[in-house]
């Protein structure tokens, strides 16, 4: 059984307009073209240091090919990959950081459903840890109502 949510989605307007889309969170996080696996921020909350964002899953991905041939799954790094990417994301905005963070673990992944093409993949955050060389954060992966994938990431700032 998953845990309960980081936050209730309920709360927020997920048709809105994100606040940041993908220019803006180019603005502070590195990657580009293929690799940037996070589409927007849709809410934030800087007291709680919590953050919900979004991958929309595109028949385009560069991994549909290969991963799965007939039946496309998003892979678990990709997954893994767009929740330390929202994690940067809030800690360089939230603590006004100019500094490249790298990454520098994870712990505590489990994967309990899987990310199709067509589906849009919500990021919900909570940074739970903060030094100025480093953070931790909690991240949950949710299609629908289906938490997807759980994480702890940690980043350096490097």
């Amino acid at each position: 059984m998953p845990p309960p949510l980081l936050f209730d989605l309920s709360q927020i307007d997920l048709t809105k307009d994100p606040i940041f889309d993908r220019e803006a969170i180019g603005k502070l996080n590195p990657q580009r073209f293929e690799m940037q696996q996070l589409d927007g921020i849709l809410w934030y909350d800087k007291e709680k240091l919590m953050v919900l964002g979004y991958k929309d899953v595109t028949e385009d991905e560069f991994w549909i090919r290969g991963h799965i041939p007939g039946r496309p799954l998003m892979p678990a790094v990709i997954m893994v990959e767009a929740a330390a990417q929202l994690s940067s994301f809030i800690v360089k905005h939230i603590y006004q950081m100019e500094d490249f963070i790298g990454f520098a673990g994870i712990e505590e992944a489990k994967f309990r459903s899987i990310v199709e093409p067509g589906t849009r993949l919500y990021l919900l955050g909570h940074v739970t840890k903060f030094k100025r060389r480093k953070y931790t954060c909690s991240v949950q992966g949710v299609v629908g109502d289906t938490m997807v994938f759980e994480v702890v990431v940690s980043g350096l700032s490097l």
